[in-house]
Parts: C-alpha cells; sequence; structure tokens
C-alpha cells in the first residue's frame, strides 16, 4: 500500500530548548486508520500540528500526497482536515454559515448537498441555522467536525476527538470514521480511549518524549507484544511454588489461593499448559475453577511507555 503521508527526520526543538519531537519517521499508508497513542505531552500534537501547517518544523521533511507541506503547502494542505482538541469557532456565525465558508477557504465552489449530508451524518442538520454559541458542547465538537470535511479531504487528522464528549456522539463519530474510510479517505487519531485504537485502528503508533517507540500493524503488534494468562483458583492454599516449578512462570497470589501461568501467545499451540496441569497433578496441588485472559492494547501501551522510562532513567 503506498504512502500518502512521508516523515522524514522530523525534530521540533521550541525556542526554550524543549525538544518536542526528536527525528521522527514515519509513513501513513493511503486509505488506513492510523492510531498515534502517547501520554500528555508526549508530542502528538505537534506532530499533528506541523503536517497540517500550524507549527513550523526545526529541521526534517513531510510530503502529504507527493506535495512538500512546506514547498507546496497549498496543494498539501487542500488534501488534510483538522478536527483540533480545543473548540475555536465563530460564536456568532450560524453552523450552515460556518461550514460553507470553511469549504470556501479552500477554493471549493459551492455544494450544498454535500454540506447537507455531512451535518445529517453529524445529527446537525436541524441545528444548521443555530448560531454556535447556543450549542451544547458536544454539539459544537460536532460542528468542528463538520467544518474539518466541507472542504473533502483525503486525509483527516482527529486529536483527541472524542475527548469529554457523550456516548451518542462517540457512536456517532465511529460510523461516520467507518464510513470515511470506506469512501477511500486516510485517517490518523489520538486518543486517550484505548479501546477506540483497538477497535478501529489498522495500525498503531506510540510515541513518547517526542520518539516514536514502535510503529506496528494492530493485530502484529498485540501478538508480538501480548501475553496470555491462565488463571487457577486452587482447592487448598498453597504456602509457596514447588521448587521444582519454579522454572516455570508462575506466580502465586498472596494469600496462597491463585495460581497465574504466563504463556506466549506467539507459541501458539504449545503454551506448556498440558505440562503444566500434569506437573500440579503429580504434586498433589488440585484446582477447581481456572480462567484465561490476554493482554489488551492498553496493557502494552503501558508496558511499552514504562520500559522507555525506566530506559530514559537508566
Amino acid at each position: 500500500m503506498t504512502a500518502i503521508i512521508s516523515i522524514r527526520n522530523l525534530t521540533k526543538t521550541y525556542a526554550s530548548g524543549f525538544r518536542a519531537l526528536d527525528d521522527i519517521d514515519l509513513e501513513i499508508r493511503r486509505g488506513e486508520i492510523f492510531a498515534l497513542l502517547g501520554p500528555n505531552g508526549s508530542g502528538k500534537t505537534t506532530l499533528i500540528s506541523i503536517v497540517c501547517g500550524i507549527v513550523n518544523a526545526t529541521s526534517g521533511s513531510v510530503t502529504v500526497d507527493g506535495h512538500d507541506i512546506v514547498e507546496d503547502f497549498r496543494e498539501a494542505r487542500a488534501r488534510i482536515g483538522l478536527v483540533p482538541q480545543e473548540l475555536s469557532t465563530d460564536a456568532f456565525e450560524s453552523v450552515w454559515a460556518t461550514v460553507r465558508f470553511s469549504r470556501g477557504l479552500y477554493g471549493k465552489s459551492p455544494d450544498p448537498a454535500h454540506l447537507e449530508k455531512v451535518l445529517r451524518d453529524l445529527s446537525l442538520w436541524d441545528k444548521r441555522d443555530s448560531k454556535i454559541m447556543a450549542l451544547s458542547g458536544g454539539m459544537k465538537r460536532r460542528v468542528l467536525i463538520a467544518k474539518a470535511l466541507a472542504h473533502e479531504p483525503r486525509i483527516l487528522f482527529l486529536d483527541e476527538p472524542t475527548a469529554g464528549v457523550d456516548v451518542e456522539l462517540r457512536h456517532d463519530m465511529w460510523a461516520l470514521v467507518r464510513a470515511l474510510r470506506e469512501d477511500g479517505v486516510t485517517i490518523i487519531l489520538t486518543t486517550h480511549y484505548i479501546e477506540e485504537a483497538e477497535e478501529m485502528a489498522d495500525r498503531i503508533g506510540v510515541i513518547h518524549q517526542g520518539r516514536l517507540v514502535v510503529v506496528e500493524d494492530k493485530v502484529a503488534l498485540m501478538r508480538k507484544l501480548g501475553k496470555k494468562q491462565l488463571a487457577l483458583t486452587l482447592k487448598e492454599p498453597l504456602p509457596a511454588i514447588p521448587s521444582s516449578l519454579a522454572a516455570l512462570p508462575l506466580e502465586l497470589s498472596d494469600d496462597g489461593t491463585t495460581l497465574v501461568y504466563t504463556f506466549d501467545v506467539q507459541q501458539g499451540e504449545r503454551t506448556g499448559i498440558a505440562s503444566l496441569l500434569r506437573q500440579l497433578a503429580e504434586h498433589g496441588i488440585d484446582f477447581k475453577d481456572l480462567n484465561s485472559s490476554e493482554s489488551s492494547l492498553e496493557d502494552i501501551f503501558v508496558s511499552l511507555v514504562r520500559g522507555e522510562r525506566q530506559g530514559a532513567a537508566a
């Protein structure tokens, strides 16, 4: 799949000396949903702002659909729609006037049918004549999305799009994202709701302290870094794990009633569970219940960020 955004050796250092981005290399594939995850202050918004032309990079290059964002900025920006974190709209304008003006800013000819579709998809059609100052916070967020879609961009950036919004808007948002991807729109999102990235994204990028920690297909990432655990509830408390089982990846709960066995998801059928159960039986360790669990994307994200912090401290 060809890249629609290519980022090379991108660095951003502010006048204070703070380095927000540190030598970022990244390619976003055409037509994919790419989720960029990272703690607050990790550089997510700075990266998006540079690609969108809001912030200037210190060094490096970015091309959008083959157009350099500096040398050919008009063509590059015409392909991008941005839904920012902050609500910044003209409070005294109507919803219709705002989205119509946004489309005109990009030199697009009037297309009332397209604007109507966008507003209907976002449940804003009934509010089209309302002044933005009269809308609720959730409705204002919908207006931001409508503005970003008014000029029919081929790339859509969603910077924390569902932060602080109601459940209905969140569901509408993800239904719209799926529909846009079906139409060939490339979508890049940052989110603190990691379950959304787990459900929606094709690929995941984790950024921490201005550096890309990992970029991987979601399924491959969870297969590579994920783990499974088998928890066995014992019939009788166990004072300690027998020394003959000490080499196994076993943990005993503080009260001695639960044994947790951790195994690699990449092992497939060779999990060692059958051997474990045989050895437990040989030691007279009986269990009355068992259940398995698998790492979520959130578990992987936390472990990656924690690993980066420990590495930096070292």
